[in-house]
């Protein structure tokens, strides 16, 4: 992951893969700038998949990414379909939840967390009952 955003945050991934950029991205439920910037960062044949419920309905595919050959794909993450199996060994900890969960909350500071994904303080949160 890094920490800079936008025609930065390209720059850095694309400085960290040689020039090239990644062979594949998830855009996870961003806003429309993180949908440019993983355009941006994938490498000219790689793939972009969009997972989760878009927050927008267009994708800047123009031209000049097409020509580029990326991928683009993905839907609804079945989140709910995996609740039953998944989260009881997330809440007794046999399960790590993983690297992508970088601040735990209880249910009473929800708005705090959501503000903290909005404001890019946290990636995303994880909800402690």
């Amino acid at each position: 992951m890094v920490a800079e955003r936008g025609e930065e945050g390209v720059a850095t991934v694309r400085e960290l893969t040689g020039g090239d950029g990644t062979h594949a991205v998830l855009e996870c439920v961003g806003t429309r700038p993180a949908i440019e910037m993983a355009l941006g960062v994938t490498r000219d044949g790689g793939v972009v998949g969009r997972v989760g419920a878009s927050q927008y309905t267009d994708v800047p595919m123009d031209f000049g990414t097409l020509m580029r050959n990326i991928t683009l794909t993905g839907g609804v993450a079945p989140a709910r379909a995996y609740i039953e199996e998944l989260l009881p060994g997330v809440l007794d900890g046999t399960v790590q939840p993983g690297k992508v969960f970088d601040r735990t909350i209880g249910l009473d500071q929800v708005p705090d967390g959501y503000r903290a994904m909005a404001d890019r303080e946290a990636l995303k949160v994880l909800i402690n009952p």
